[in-house]
């Protein structure tokens, strides 16, 4: 027993010093937003993000940069990871599906009002800057699928690589994915928060499934050491 709590203490340490720059940035994100949530109301914040948007460059970038957190985009690059590394594609795939199905049933169980729905309901006192060419959505904001899904995927990319470069540019990715939601006014920031959350949860929890459980990967004969 002694032996195992010291084995699964080293692979804690070794976790935490291959992954401390994602996970750091990662925690520096959490505290800047968590620091917005606990501060501000939610229009307010909502509000400040909104003020920045009618740039015609940054409204492009984030209009369809936003689609990398859409279901089939994260799909096809699971499925491509896949083609290269069996036992890597399955677990970003497995990352992505755990998170969405814990996205969708509370999107299912809580009717959370999208902030589109909201500023129109009070038009004639609020206004809300949009960007050209996005359908709007009014209802199932909580939490944010996209957020979700981009966490979900992209934090397993970057805990499963030893690459601090791609590490840096899976965070950014993800963050910008997530961040795009807000901007295009389809989220709250809470909702992007706990879809962050959610994703980066299961690419953890796999993390330690595909990575660092040898009885796990014993009975898998199939997957490859990377």
């Amino acid at each position: 027993m002694f032996f195992g709590t010291k084995q699964k203490n080293y692979r804690l340490k070794e976790f935490f010093k291959n992954n401390w720059l994602y996970l750091g940035l990662y925690l520096v994100a959490l505290i800047v937003a968590s620091y917005y949530l606990l501060r501000y109301d939610k229009l307010i914040i909502h509000q400040m993000v909104n003020y920045w948007v009618g740039n015609p460059a940054v409204d492009t970038f984030y209009k369809y940069f936003t689609n990398v957190g859409d279901g089939i985009f994260v799909v096809a690059i699971g499925i491509i990871v896949l083609l290269v590394s069996m036992k890597r594609g399955v677990y970003v795939l497995l990352s992505y599906a755990g998170a969405g199905i814990t996205s969708s049933i509370l999107k299912a169980s809580v009717n959370y009002t999208r902030p589109f729905a909201f500023f129109d309901y009070y038009k004639k006192h609020l206004k809300l800057n949009l960007v050209d060419g996005v359908e709007m959505l009014g209802e199932r904001s909580f939490p944010s699928g996209h957020a979700t899904a981009a966490f979900a995927v992209f934090t397993a990319l970057a805990l499963s690589t030893d690459n601090k470069i791609a590490k840096i540019i899976f965070f950014v990715i993800a963050i910008n994915a997530a961040f795009s939601r807000i901007y295009l006014s389809q989220h709250w920031l809470f909702d992007v928060f706990v879809g962050s959350l959610i994703g980066t949860f299961y690419a953890i929890l796999f993390y330690f499934v595909f990575y660092t459980s040898e009885r796990f990967n014993n009975k898998l004969n199939i997957f490859k050491p990377n």
